[in-house]
């Protein structure tokens, strides 16, 4: 049986060209995403062995979405595809579940690689990925965890990303006064009180791009 694999990538050039690569490599591309959202339902469909997927997508990000897809999907294992080599964003995913992370200006055998490996039940690092942020990690000395929920962060990003309370509202499928009081909590825990700030916060988290 081939490897399955869902690809999410907000670029439609990329999911094109990944999947003639990969079909061309004996892996099937079982289904596409366009966004973090869009994903978790595609994967929840066709049960993908892997989902690859970057970093920075609309409505929910890469990170946000592996760690959806660890607690609903066990089986499917992740692997991010990204430009960002930056420490922050290799720590959150590592804690965010992930069991690949590819650079984008890699080789294309990478990814191969990497999903081969990981469908072993093994663990891939981009070469130029520095094992000093996995030593970091490990150690507990990186960034200190998001204290916010995953619903929460999820806000978040929607509010970083231009949404009003009303939008975020729609796109979760939950009240207004709902939104407005994951607004106000996660405004409270941070201690940031004007949404500039919560867009910086955003970015150092990897929630969304600058």
């Amino acid at each position: 049986m081939p490897i399955r694999v869902v690809l999410a990538d907000d670029h439609v050039l990329v999911r094109q060209s990944l999947k003639s690569f990969l079909e061309g490599e004996g892996i099937q591309v079982a289904g596409e995403a366009s966004d973090g959202q869009e994903l978790l339902g595609v994967a929840a469909t066709v049960c993908p062995d892997v989902a690859v997927v970057d970093i920075s997508m609309p409505l929910m990000n890469g990170l946000e979405a592996a760690g959806e897809i660890r607690r609903s999907s066990p089986q499917t294992r992740t692997i991010l595809l990204t430009r960002h080599d930056e420490d922050q964003y290799v720590t959150e995913a590592l804690r965010a579940g992930i069991k690949g992370y590819v650079l984008k200006n890699q080789a294309a055998t990478d990814l191969v690689h990497a999903i081969r490996q990981v469908c072993r039940g093994g663990f891939y690092l981009s070469p130029s990925i520095s094992h000093t942020v996995v030593e970091a990690y490990l150690s507990r000395t990186a960034q200190p965890p998001d204290p916010l929920t995953s619903r929460e962060r999820q806000v978040l990003q929607l509010i970083s990303e231009g949404k009003s309370t009303r939008d975020v509202a729609t796109l979760l499928g939950i009240s207004a006064k709902t939104a407005e009081s994951h607004r106000s909590r996660l405004m409270r825990k941070l201690d940031i009180h004007e949404t500039a700030s919560l867009v910086r916060y955003a970015i150092r988290r990897g929630l969304i791009q600058p």
